[in-house]
């Protein structure tokens, strides 16, 4: 598999990789950073360009995963990986805990340690639920949107694609989360958000609207 990133998530992705004993002709991508190079941790190869990494698709693993956060640069991501031939595959830690009935995992997810995910949740493409969050029942959680640690969502919530929600942060029962929204870290959400919104605080309230 090829990890596309060498930052701190590529790391912890890295960790839910290794546990699973997916190991085997694994290495990473950053075009980035020119310090970064050679192998991370004396082991994994780092490509550098879209050539190399096309090969390493065509001649050894088609699989990648993204390792770098932030919902619109994901979704950038994806498309420059997929255009090239790989196949967008999830990583999901055994120490996650899911439920057995009604729930989609969509491709290319990042479920994270020690997330309690519940029963009939469809998460989409791309979604990245970091550790230690906790997803009702009947809850939808749209392309490409990022749910840092320790999050709760309450049941019977729709969240957009693209959206953000901060470190901490609680969402209510019943709410509708619109797409493009930033939800602050520690922000209580007790009422529907619209589209390309920042909401924060306790209880959460628009502080700006997003482009």
């Amino acid at each position: 598999m090829l990890i596309v990133g060498t930052g701190g998530f590529a790391k912890e992705v890295l960790e839910v990789i290794h546990r699973s004993g997916q190991l085997e002709n694994l290495v990473f991508y950053d075009d980035v950073n020119e310090d970064v190079k050679g192998k991370l941790f004396g082991k994994f190869p780092i490509l550098k360009n879209i050539k190399d990494a096309e090969e390493y698709f065509l001649h050894q693993d088609n699989r990648f995963t993204i390792g770098v956060g932030g919902p619109e640069i994901r979704g950038r991501l994806f498309e420059k990986f997929s255009k090239i031939g790989g196949k967008f595959t999830s990583t999901i830690s055994e120490t996650a805990s899911i439920g057995s009935y009604g729930n989609q995992i969509g491709e290319g997810c990042n479920i994270m340690v020690h997330v309690a995910i519940t029963n009939n949740i469809s998460i989409g493409k791309g979604v990245i639920v970091n550790q230690l969050t906790s997803i009702g029942h009947d809850v939808t959680i749209g392309d490409f949107s990022e749910i840092c640690p320790s999050v709760s969502i309450s049941g019977h919530c729709s969240i957009g694609e693209k959206v953000f929600i901060g470190t901490g942060a609680i969402i209510l029962p019943n709410l509708s989360i619109g797409n493009n929204v930033v939800v602050a870290a520690g922000a209580v959400v007790r009422d529907n958000v619209e589209d390309n919104t920042l909401v924060a605080g306790i209880p959460a309230v628009v502080k700006k609207h997003i482009r």
